[in-house]
Order: C-alpha cells, then sequence, then structure tokens
C-alpha cells in the first residue's frame, strides 16, 4: 500500500485541487492507496474542507505544532508500506509521484525531489542561501543532495523505526535517515509558485534550521558519546585556567606585579569552575544516555479530531 501524507496550515484553497489530482495519479498508480491530510491547528476552516472528502483519512491537530510534527503524525498514523510526503500548497506537483516510486524500486530507501528550476529568478536574495545551505548540510551528514528542503520524497516505511520528529528536523528527514544507514536518491521534481495564500516561512526559518544542523552534527559524532565532546571542552577550559596561572604566577615572581592588582585570579576561577561544570555534564549525559529513561518518542503533537471518509 501507498501512503501518501500531506500536512496543511491554513490552505484551505489547496486542499480540494490536491485531493483531486492525488486521486488521478494513484488511481493510475494502480496499487492500493490512502491518503492522509493533516491539519496543523489551521484557523482558516481548513479541516472542514477535508472533511468534505473521500477517500481521505483526516487528522487534527489541537494546535498549530509545525510542519515536522505535523509529518510525523501522519507518518506514525500511516498503514502503507511505501510512505510519500508532499506540502500541502500545490507548489509540489503529486504527477511527479510515479517517478519517486519508480526510483524507490531501483532499490533505494528514500527518494528525494530535487526542485531544480526553484528561484532562478531571485539568484541573489534565495539561489544563492539555498546553495549555501544545502551544501552545509551535506557536508556535516554525509549525504549529498541538492535540495535538502524538498518535502516531494517517498520512503519505505521500515526506515522510520525509532525516529524522532522534533524542531525542523523534516527539512533534513532524508539526511538524517541517510546518516542512520539508508540508501537516498534524488530526482528533479516540477515546481510551481504557490497559486494560494502566502509563504510561512520567512528569515527566522533559516536560524531554525542552523540550529538544527548544528544539533544533527552534535548527534552525528557524540550522540553515543556525549563525554568526548563535554570532556574535550572541559579540560580545555581547565587548561586555559592552568596557563591563566602559570601566567600569573610569572607575572607575581618575575615582575612582582601582586594578584589583586588584576582579573587574573577571577578569570583562573571562571575557566576551571566552567571546565568542571562540563564535565558533569558529559557524565550526566552518560548516565541518561546509559539508564534509557529519557523519552526518545515523546510527541510534539496532539490529536484533536480524526475522520476517515
Amino acid at each position: 500500500m501507498i501512503s501518501v501524507v500531506v500536512p496543511f496550515f491554513n490552505e484551505r484553497e489547496s486542499v480540494g485541487e490536491l485531493h483531486r489530482r492525488l486521486l488521478a495519479v494513484l488511481k493510475k498508480i494502480g496499487e492500493p492507496f490512502e491518503i492522509i491530510f493533516v491539519d496543523d491547528g489551521s484557523s482558516d476552516r481548513t479541516f472542514e474542507e477535508i472533511k468534505k472528502l473521500s477517500p481521505v483519512r483526516g487528522f487534527r491537530l489541537r494546535r498549530n505544532a509545525g510542519q515536522t510534527a505535523a509529518f510525523g503524525c501522519g507518518i506514525a498514523e500511516a498503514k502503507g508500506d511505501v510512505v510519500v510526503t508532499s506540502d500541502g500548497d500545490l507548489e509540489n506537483q503529486p504527477e511527479d509521484i510515479p517517478l519517486l516510486l519508480a526510483k524507490l524500486d531501483e532499490g533505494y530507501d528514500v527518494v528525494s525531489g530535487w526542485r531544480e528550476r526553484r528561484w532562478q529568478k531571485r539568484f541573489m536574495t534565495r539561489r544563492i542561501p539555498s546553495l549555501a545551505a544545502n551544501r552545509l548540510i551535506s557536508r556535516v551528514t554525509g549525504v549529498y543532495l541538492h535540495d535538502h528542503g524538498c518535502n516531494l520524497r517517498a520512503y519505505r516505511r521500515h526506515v522510520f523505526g525509532g525516529v524522532a520528529f522534533n524542531g525542523e528536523m523534516h527539512r533534513m528527514l532524508a539526511a538524517y535517515l541517510g546518516m542512520r544507514g539508508a540508501r537516498v536518491g534524488e530526482i528533479p521534481v516540477s515546481w510551481v509558485p504557490r497559486q494560494f495564500g502566502s509563504s510561512k516561512y520567512g528569515i527566522g526559518r533559516t536560524f531554525k534550521v542552523l540550529l538544527d544542523v548544528l544539533a544533527l552534527h552534535f548527534f552525528k559524532e557524540y550522540a553515543t558519546r556525549p563525554m568526548h565532546f563535554f570532556g574535550y571542552v572541559g579540560f580545555a577550559s581547565i587548561g586555559a585556567g592552568m596557563l591563566t596561572f602559570f601566567w600569573a604566577a610569572y607575572l607575581r615572581i618575575f615582575e612582582g606585579l601582586h594578584f589583586n592588582r588584576t582579573p587574573l585570579p577571577i578569570l583562573i576561577a571562571v575557566f576551571v569552575v566552567v571546565g568542571v561544570q562540563f564535565i558533569l555534564m558529559g557524565l550526566l549525559a552518560e548516565i541518561l544516555l546509559r539508564s534509557g529513561r529519557e523519552e526518545r518518542q515523546a510527541r510534539e503533537y496532539d490529536i484533536g479530531e480524526r475522520i476517515q471518509n
């Protein structure tokens, strides 16, 4: 079975058109399918439009939990062996789904779309930052894609085992799965400007993505050995404190300068205290990691209503 998961946030005008086109494409494929629409706490009666459709499985979140959580909800509820994801603003074209599935059949676990012709008219303000961001994510994760931000993707169901949908991680989901050993492919897909409403993305999203890239890098390098990170920083800080102490001793012995006339004693104390704190944080992280008491699959969403037509 093929499960198509689409999140919506104030996309009332797009719901019906997207459902019609998805239905036409999936019927042509000729395999069992389900369409899952997730309303991410919209305020424009998006869910009322979803209720009018059939066949569809609809879920309305009690609050706007974010696109990552909405994708996570739909994927968790999906029944298919193959999961296809897409945005709900009609910028992704449903007619490209057969291409994703064909590539998936070549032995891939994940196939991601590449919006090759996107931002050609906004080269400096959008295309250059996009290229830089994609190269950064590829470098950090070791999974080289042209377009990490494209949500038109096809996945084999088994790759989601143990995956927590947090932050803005849906944008780097293909790379994250590749880090876990999934075979990731990419194909060019169509892209058209949104037909209804306005983009929900601004400069704030860029900073969120950068923070998630840092988190992903930390996870890649130190998820199973956090003491290595905190220990390095801690011992470096203590080392800086020791060097400062020797410098202060030199000034006192050879220059006759008293400590109370310099900020060096305070600086030494700060370096040592910070270093000890980092080492203790590393020990605490190791304890949490090994105890397994942390809730790895904590949901960031709460389903308020569900339908099946």
